[in-house]
């Protein structure tokens, strides 16, 4: 299994793909739109490569990854990399961007593949589709990035790649009783894939199996098995690190015990199971401990003095020659560097740690290890922190005496069943009622007035102006299309969770802490640092303004607290029910306000109402009751009359349909076509009593779908949903996609359901 004993060593599992200035997300846009050629495409993103390795190097780490930079989604790639391509896209060259990106983004004559979350974060991976397909090593791009590392710069890189058994979990269109079969076909392409990166010089080969910290049944552990003695038979000699993160692993004695070089464990989202699971059972003598003390999650500094303790403790179970420095898990999903932030205030800024930093401190801590660094010597980089936390700017005492009286807010509603009588009388909506999702497009224009603005080159009142005038547009808009309820666009908002961060107390926002999302899609996640609290009326201004300019109905257009909680940066120093509850309390003022100025449909979205879910079944009861808690505490205390909204998109939603329905929203709208329909399933076996749209056209692929397309998704949903409960809506915000893209899918749209209502009035007569 490689190496006898080794010197303490820094790693590093990833690196953000996005570049400092977001230079990829430009670089993919700029193709994508045709103005840059391929070979300039490919320059750029090699220059983005190079440079993040180069960074790295010089931060002191040992082992770089590579194969953690992606034009896309690393989950694709591996799909793609080993020929799993779906048959609408087999007349395609195989091996070409063109059929890469059609996967990811679809084409004119084909869907895109799904897109869902990766485990319990906001990042979006494309659901593989295997189909039967006989896996082949189409293209080792792995070895071709471990060779660019070791001629451009001289590094012997770690490449890294998705582990078998994972990609096979987490992937589609095949019997579950078949999965043996899929994974013995596997096996010996990736067997041949590390014998190429072998023969070219890799000593070390990262192979991530996040799947391990799921509560797996008994029957997977002989996979496990099956496959990494295949690895070890077929090359020995190679050093492979079994990579895990974002909780503790179950089957622990059988893990460790598997023909590996290394075992990866994360002791910061662990909640110190795998340390104690260490110290009940021990550590193998043989093997190497990859230990990711350093959170790759959040963007708080660590400690690193707490961290030397745990060094400290591990030391007496494994050896100190035998273990690995290194961030608990990919840096994807953090910003590149803190050094870009110049409006934060300092006393915040300092306590900050991006990926950069972070490998500064995993160096600090490696150091620290092997000797070279005192507790001293870390007390000077804790000071910061340690100054921050004891900050009076953090506390709002009335927040603190709200939250031990959660229980005089209200979380109960009059029973919908009288609700829905008090919402048809109201709205007198026609059967299958059509709306989107809140967002329209943000185009070019809009984004440099909005920046020009922040500049203080237009004033308020001319900001203001080039606001109303959009959305004014874009009333006139629906009003042409024909749709039943309005929304006012969004156009003053530059992310639909950034924008309340922007505006809640206790809530910062970055200038360049962008984070990819999905795709090209990037997003800042705000950082709640303090006691959340409502200051004034964030939305009403222009819901109120769009509400005048029509009859029908103009949704108002929140953020619910359990998305503004998942798709943020949370304070560590208290627990995560006590910051929701406090952003629930925050979004109840804004609800009440709006509802106060006459809106009478209020939306509050909560599209990652899943994503937060614990990876381990025995802990989700506790998230779920409270996720459920506090969207009531924010949308209970309105007026029976007033109808409630909710939206939720590319999360697996079929096992926590229940915990849908605790919401007690009057309406709610999820992704499915993305999905190919596949959500509806869930319905056959729920009997979901509430009114629901799922989504009939996927937003997130610029391809314009036929009536026919859209009138077949509406027909998944109602041979399980009664028609007077179902809505028709894309499955998500408008945003990113161009303004004729728009005007024409919704065209569409809006025709499939006059032809869905006229069949249905023809068949009553």
């Amino acid at each position: 299994m490689g190496v006898s004993i080794l010197t303490l060593i820094s790693s590093n599992l990833g690196y953000p793909r996005i570049g400092e200035r977001r230079e990829w997300k430009r670089a993919l846009e700029s193709f994508w739109n045709g103005n840059i050629s391929e070979s300039s495409l490919e320059e750029t993103l090699k220059d983005i490569r190079l440079l993040n390795l180069k960074k790295q190097k010089e931060k002191g780490i040992d082992l770089i990854p590579v194969g953690d930079f992606s034009l896309y989604d690393h989950v694709l790639d591996t799909a793609f990399m080993f020929g799993y391509i779906p048959s609408r896209f087999q007349h395609m060259e195989p091996t070409s961007l063109k059929t890469y990106f059609a996967m990811a983004r679809g084409s004119d004559e084909a869907e895109a593949m799904e897109m869902t979350k990766w485990f319990n974060t906001n990042y979006h991976y494309i659901v593989p589709e295997l189909e039967n397909k006989t896996p082949a090593l189409v293209k080792n791009r792995l070895l071709e990035l471990f060779q660019e590392a070791k001629n451009e710069l001289n590094i012997e890189a770690k490449p890294v790649l998705l582990g078998p058994i994972t990609f096979l979990k987490l992937a589609k269109q095949y019997d579950q009783h078949d999965f043996h079969k899929h994974l013995s076909a596997l096996i010996p392409v990736y067997v041949q894939l590390l014998t190429e990166l072998a023969q070219a010089g890799a000593k070390w080969v990262q192979i991530d199996e996040p799947i391990l910290v799921q509560e797996l049944d008994d029957s997977s552990i002989p996979l496990f098995k099956e496959v990494y003695d295949a690895f070890h038979k077929a090359l020995p000699s190679l050093n492979i690190i079994l990579q895990t993160y974002f909780e503790s692993i179950t089957h622990y004695q059988e893990i460790v015990s598997l023909p590996v070089a290394a075992i990866g464990l994360d002791f910061v989202h662990d909640h110190g199971v795998n340390l104690s699971n260490i110290k009940t059972f021990g550590f193998p003598k043989d093997k190497i401990l990859a230990a990711g003390l350093i959170d790759g999650r959040n963007i708080w500094k660590a400690s690193l003095v707490s961290k030397a303790k745990e060094i400290d403790d591990l030391a007496q179970y494994v050896d100190i020659d035998r273990l690995i420095i290194q961030p608990s898990c990919s840096l994807l999903h953090v910003p590149v560097t803190v050094q870009n932030e110049q409006s934060l205030p300092s006393i915040l800024k300092n306590a900050l740690s991006f990926a950069d930093e972070k490998l500064d401190e995993v160096n600090e801590l490696a150091q620290y290890a092997k000797g070279k660094r005192t507790i001293d010597d870390l007390k000077q980089h804790d000071r910061s922190y340690t100054d921050f936390i004891h900050s009076s700017f953090r506390t709002n005492e009335k927040v603190q005496e709200a939250t031990k009286n959660i229980g005089a807010y209200p979380t109960k509603r009059l029973d919908y069943t009288e609700r829905q009588k008090l919402h048809k009388k109201r709205w007198n909506l026609p059967i299958l009622p059509t709306t989107t999702i809140g967002s329209f497009p943000q185009t070019k224009e809009i984004r440099q007035i909005r920046l020009k603005w922040r500049k203080g080159e237009y004033t308020n009142k001319q900001y203001e102006s080039v606001i109303n005038n959009e959305i004014k547009k874009w009333i006139d808009i629906q009003e042409q299309l024909g749709l039943d309820v309005f929304v006012h666009g969004e156009f003053e908002r530059t992310d639909m969770v950034e924008f309340f961060g922007e505006k809640l107390n206790g809530i910062a926002v970055t200038n360049n802490g962008w984070v990819q999302s999905y795709g090209s899609r990037c997003v800042r996640p705000p950082i709640i640092y303090g006691d959340v609290a409502f200051d004034q009326p964030m939305t009403v201004k222009e819901s109120v303004y769009a509400q005048s300019l029509t009859s029908k109905p103009v949704k108002g257009m929140l953020t619910g607290p359990v998305t503004i909680l998942n798709w943020s940066f949370v304070r560590n120093d208290i627990d995560r029910i006590s910051v929701l509850r406090q952003l629930a309390l925050a979004i109840r003022e804004e609800v009440l306000a709006l509802e106060k100025n006459g809106i009478g449909m209020i939306q509050v979205d909560e599209p990652a109402l899943r994503e937060g879910l614990p990876l381990k079944q025995s802990k989700q009861k506790e998230y779920i009751e409270g996720a459920a808690e506090a969207f009531k505490l924010a949308t209970s205390s309105v007026r029976p009359e007033t109808q409630i909204h909710t939206h939720m998109c590319y999360s697996q939603f079929e096992d926590i349909m229940e915990a849908i329905d605790d919401l007690d929203a009057d309406v709610i709208s999820i992704e499915s076509s993305r999905s190919h329909g596949e959500l509806v399933h869930a319905f056959e076996t729920y009997q979901y009593k509430r009114e629901i749209g799922l989504g009939v056209y996927d937003i997130h692929s610029p391809r314009i779908p036929s009536v026919e397309e859209m009138a077949k998704n509406i027909d998944r949903a109602l041979a399980v949903l009664d028609v007077r409960q179902f809505w028709v809506n894309p499955d998500c915000g408008l945003k990113t996609r161009s303004v004729d893209e728009t005007i024409s899918a919704l065209k569409v749209m809006v025709e499939a359901a006059k032809t869905y209502r006229e069949k249905i009035t023809a068949a009553q007569i």
